[in-house]
């Protein structure tokens, strides 16, 4: 009786310290559970499909979603201080084909591309003064963004430009062998840089620290003395300078501008954060956790292309994994409730 008593005890004292780890770090239990799911797609689709080499296949997720994952960094930016930005499809539309244009015309690829940056930073200042200054919805304000920049998307032209400028493609047509079948292309890089970037100001600089702080409690963070108001307006920026970016990824990667480039991207991307565990309510939530959201969704698409199912299937398993993250995203925000 003893031995069987025994047992679960050791098993209880062998789960204590794992226990005690989560419950201090509840906020990365959905961050857990989005590597989890990676990991168990991965390992069932090694299983199920003998063509499908690891490698090659995460290395074109990457080329694949480079874009998506720039949006998906701006976007964390702007989820965690509480709000939402939908017009980064928009943006990166409008900041795409605009670059084609100027590059048809002989504008310098080193003038073009710094020009869409601040474009999209200017488009994510308007909708930030909107929000801050004018009391206006994050969701109507950046649906006003949305409509502004395809707009614009459109007087620019009505029909695809072709690139043809060097600089430019180089960005994609380059890849680079990392070896054992990995490859890497500068748009990859720049991504990848992107998050680590992102990474180390939210994890070590004071605006980091205010944009949890915004999320968590706006009038705490007041009552604190934070910068709330530069700070809401930064991440909004920082969400339309990321938008500008991803264009001129998706220009490189596809060789074209085209103004209905984006359409639906920003649910995209918001779906890709969500999984990857940054609560829509703000104040929790990790740009390394986007990233895996990210591929998640890639792989998602990956998985049912080797199916030979219809891609409307993606649509429906993205929305089954966002049940649960927000089933779980739920659970969080209930038991720090909780605790205080």
């Amino acid at each position: 009786m003893t031995s069987l008593t025994a047992a679960p005890r050791a098993h209880e004292r062998a789960l204590a310290p794992w226990r005690r780890f989560l419950s201090r770090h509840i906020a990365l239990v959905p961050v857990f559970a989005a590597a989890a799911i990676l990991v168990m797609m991965i390992v069932g689709a090694m299983i199920n499909f003998p063509n499908f080499q690891l490698p090659r296949i995460l290395s074109s997720i990457l080329l694949d979603n480079a874009y998506l994952l720039v949006l998906a960094v701006g976007m964390t930016f702007v989820i965690l201080t509480g709000g939402i930005d939908l017009s980064v499809g928009a943006v990166m539309a409008f900041t795409g084909i605009l670059c084609a244009r100027l590059l048809s015309e002989g504008v310098p690829v080193a003038v073009a591309v710094p020009a869409m940056i601040a474009i999209g930073g200017a488009i994510g200042l308007l909708i930030g003064v909107l929000v801050q200054f004018f009391d206006v919805q994050p969701f109507i304000a950046s649906l006003i963004g949305m409509f502004l920049a395809r707009g614009l998307a459109f007087v620019v032209s009505l029909e695809s430009i072709k690139v043809a400028d060097e600089g430019l493609l180089w960005l994609q047509s380059t890849r680079l062998s990392v070896g054992g079948g990995w490859y890497i292309t500068p748009t990859g890089i720049l991504a990848l840089l992107t998050v680590v970037l992102a990474a180390l100001v939210l994890r070590y600089t004071r605006f980091g620290r205010t944009v949890y702080a915004i999320g968590g409690s706006e009038q705490s963070a007041r009552l604190m003395g934070l910068p709330v108001v530069r700070t809401r307006l930064l991440v909004y920026v920082i969400s339309g300078v990321c938008a500008g970016i991803a264009g001129i990824v998706l220009t490189a990667y596809s060789g074209a501008g085209y103004p209905l480039n984006g359409v639906g991207t920003e649910l995209d991307t918001i779906a890709a954060v969500v999984i990857g565990g940054t609560l829509l309510t703000g104040g929790s939530g990790f740009v390394v956790g986007s990233l895996i959201g990210v591929f998640v969704y890639g792989l998602i698409r990956t998985i049912i292309s080797f199916l030979g199912a219809e891609q409307s299937w993606t649509r429906i398993t993205v929305g089954a994994l966002l049940l649960v993250f927000v089933v779980v995203q739920r659970v969080i925000v209930s038991r720090s409730a909780t605790r205080r």
